[in-house]
């Protein structure tokens, strides 16, 4: 079964502190889908990040960077799904960086596997970490339900460092709400609306009870 299929949460790595900063903007949230491709510079041939708005937002270690090219000469399919962002002191000037899981298959069990990955990007999206490196009997369970099918073990974060936060590991209200928008959900409009109503009618009351008005 390890012909077919390959999953793993592996870490990815920024340019810079600057170019990191749209990682923390809403074009960038957790369970998203990225865009693997390859970029050779000096010999080496690194695997990015791309996301779903054209963005490169960060790049894989070469060791990640052969094992995915294997998966490409196979012809397999590619997916990575952000998982968190982290940012860290150490080393100066310090850096952000991230994991992503990622989830690789051949494409002749494309349409079980399409179905169980975009049930694990929902889980990661709520902060759920299911492991995705799931060995024979996970793929096999995976094959046998087209997809519908969840590990119910769960994968750990890498060990807590000093100077090290998560930045972001689940979708915020905020951000389901930005999501929900962009796919013209009118109810969810309908909420936004709402809601800032809210808060502008307590703002109003706070003034009010201040003798403002």
């Amino acid at each position: 079964m390890n012909d077919v299929y390959y999953g793993e949460y592996v870490r990815f790595d920024t340019v810079s502190k600057k170019d990191a900063a749209l990682l923390l903007g809403s074009d960038n949230l957790v369970g998203d889908f990225y865009h693997i491709e390859f970029h050779t510079e000096n010999g080496q041939r690194t695997a990015w990040l791309r996301n779903r708005f054209g963005a490169l937002i960060g790049f894989f270690s070469q060791e990640t960077s052969r094992q995915l090219s294997i998966f490409e000469a196979r012809g397999w399919v590619l997916h990575a799904v952000l998982a968190f962002i982290a940012y860290s002191e150490n080393p100066d000037p310090g850096l952000f960086w991230g994991e992503c899981a990622l989830v690789c298959f051949d494409p002749d069990v494309s349409e079980a596997f399409e179905v169980f990955l975009s049930k694990i990007a929902e889980r990661i999206a709520e902060g759920v970490r299911p492991d995705v490196d799931l060995g024979e009997q996970g793929v096999k369970k995976v094959l046998e339900h087209n997809g519908l099918w969840s590990p119910s073990r769960y994968a750990p974060l890498p060990p807590k460092e000093s100077g090290t936060a998560l930045l972001k590991s689940r979708r915020s209200l905020k951000e389901k709400v930005v999501e929900q928008a962009r796919a013209r959900n009118k109810g969810c409009y309908l909420t936004s609306f709402l809601f800032l109503l809210s808060a502008i009618a307590a703002i109003v009351f706070g003034l009010k009870s201040c003798g403002v008005f």
